[in-house]
């Protein structure tokens, strides 16, 4: 099975996710844990932490269905030492919250160099970002996101996310999330079989499908390797259709949180039933 779904709110609290996923038909979810544009939040209650698991219970998400996302502030490749420590904290902070809910992944944008320092140095810091938070947080693997490398955001390439595992070099505390949008912006065309089959072979051989934790599912609005981070409604962008259809068709992506974070929610329940009916077609 996969677990498909979509980026609910938290609004009201964090045990506000797992009923507004349920509520769109979804298998898993992604969430924030605190409000995503602030650097502080307070801390998570314990009537809340307890409410949310009570909720995932109830609705049957279980911890490998549930991909949470940090915060939009933290850059764990920044130049400057001062930020860098405040973005370090915070990503801490934000795996903290992950084990208090019971939770196993942190996804995170890798981070950027800001035209002020070469990408190898940008990816050590962040690869040292994320050893600092490993040992100091149990039991939740960090999740890196492939982004479009719009602007001086790294982690683009596959060859860049690789690096960034071998330099972290943590086995069994490091994961991948691939963002469809993302990887189309970036070169990698999904949107026929054929292109669908080179990528996929590129990203098992340079990474390896058992360090895949998760996919988020967008359609792009942007062209192929055109580095534009802009997200679709699915089948609504150039990307189109048939590669949601070879993604919930593949094997190899069972059993991990596929999350929808498409621009329009009302659309959410019906992209949803798409996807699964997608899944049922190769059976």
């Amino acid at each position: 099975m996969k677990y498909v779904g979509a980026h609910v709110s938290i609004a009201g609290g964090v045990e506000n996710a797992p009923l507004n996923a349920a509520a769109i038909g979804a298998r898993g979810f992604a969430m924030f844990t605190k409000n995503q544009r602030q650097w502080q939040s307070p801390p998570l209650k314990e009537e809340s932490i307890a409410a949310f698991r009570e909720n995932c219970r109830l609705h049957h998400f279980s911890p490998q269905s549930i991909l949470p996302h940090d915060g939009y502030l933290i850059n764990l490749g920044q130049p400057d030492d001062g930020k860098l420590e405040q973005s370090r904290r915070a990503f801490v902070d934000e795996m903290q919250r992950c084990r208090q809910l019971g939770l196993l992944y942190l996804n995170f944008h890798p981070g950027s160099y800001l035209h002020e320092i070469p990408l190898e140095d940008c990816l050590k810091r962040i690869a040292e970002s994320v050893r600092i938070a490993v040992a100091e947080v149990d039991g939740v693997k960090a999740v890196i996101e492939n982004t479009a490398g719009q602007g001086t955001n790294v982690g683009f390439a596959f060859e860049q996310l690789a690096r960034l595992i071998e330099l972290i070099d943590r086995p069994g505390r490091v994961g991948v999330c691939l963002d469809t949008c993302h990887a189309f912006a970036a070169g990698y065309d999904l949107s026929t079989e054929d292109g669908y089959e080179k990528v996929m072979a590129e990203f098992d051989r340079l990474i390896g499908f058992e360090l895949l934790c998760g996919m988020h599912l967008n359609d792009a609005k942007g062209k192929l390797g055109s580095h534009l981070d802009r997200h679709d409604s699915l089948g609504h962008g150039v990307l189109g259709k048939r590669a949601f259809e070879l993604i919930m068709q593949d094997p190899r992506i069972d059993e991990i949180p596929l999350v929808l974070e498409t621009i329009n929610p009302d659309l959410w329940p019906e992209e949803i039933k798409f996807l699964i009916a997608a899944e049922n077609l190769k059976k």
